[in-house]
């Protein structure tokens, strides 16, 4: 870790954290790191002084006290560290895989695990939503519920949650659509890079179309704390 700090590293993903619960691991992902693990390299990577991220997998064997248990380990370590920006709730989707048998979660309820997450994480900056995962109507509407940060334009080579059955069957968008998606709730789109500086803030910018983007929810832009 200290020789890719050295040769530049700044960040890292915080993909693999699924839930740390082990036996939940044992069934869901017993071929990756156990949770203690996946921790030990995220406090070790915060010790060099640089940022990581944090992601939770919902929606398939777990009860709601291993999330909360999940959110609380992490919710430690940042006491500890400090070196997290954000946490991603990652929605479980249930084709092409192994427990295909396994009901997904509704979008009501991943609402509501925005919303926990907001509160109970409240010594991490942000809370992000992938919209490729849960569809941009859902993402758009989580923006009410404590997320602040959305994956930007991506592009149709992210196809795992496509080929696990998300709405995004071609997981793109241009900045034109990102924009006026985060607009349309108003909220202020802010594009930035990966340690959260600001790159160009886009609150007023003007497209030279007019399009309107179908399934987007649009609502009066409203000052927001």
């Amino acid at each position: 870790m200290k020789r890719m700090a050295d040769s530049g590293l700044d960040s890292m993903p915080g993909g693999g954290a699924e839930i740390f619960d082990p036996e939940i691991r044992e069934v869901i992902c017993k071929d990756k790191c156990t949770g203690e693990q996946w921790l030990d390299i995220h406090r070790a990577w915060h010790k060099l002084g640089k940022r990581s991220n944090a992601t939770m997998l919902y929606g398939h064997i777990e009860k709601y006290s291993h999330r909360v248990d999940h959110m609380d380990q992490l919710r430690k370590l940042q006491d500890e560290t400090g070196g997290f920006q954000t946490f991603i709730p990652l929605k479980f989707r249930n084709q092409g895989n192994q427990m295909s048998h396994i009901d997904e979660v509704t979008a009501v309820e991943d609402l509501r695990n925005y919303a926990i997450a907001r509160i109970y994480l409240d010594n991490f900056d942000h809370i992000k939503a992938y919209w490729p995962m849960i569809g941009r109507s859902t993402a758009q509407l989580s923006l009410a519920f404590g997320v602040d940060d959305l994956d930007g334009t991506i592009d149709d080579t992210t196809k795992i949650y496509s080929m696990a059955g998300s709405e995004e069957q071609t997981p793109s968008l241009t900045t034109e659509q990102l924009v006026r998606l985060i607009t349309g709730v108003g909220r202020s789109p802010i594009e930035r890079d990966t340690l959260y500086h600001v790159v160009k803030d886009f609150t007023d910018v003007e497209f030279e179309s007019d399009n309107e983007f179908k399934g987007y929810v649009s609502l009066p832009v409203v000052n927001q704390s």
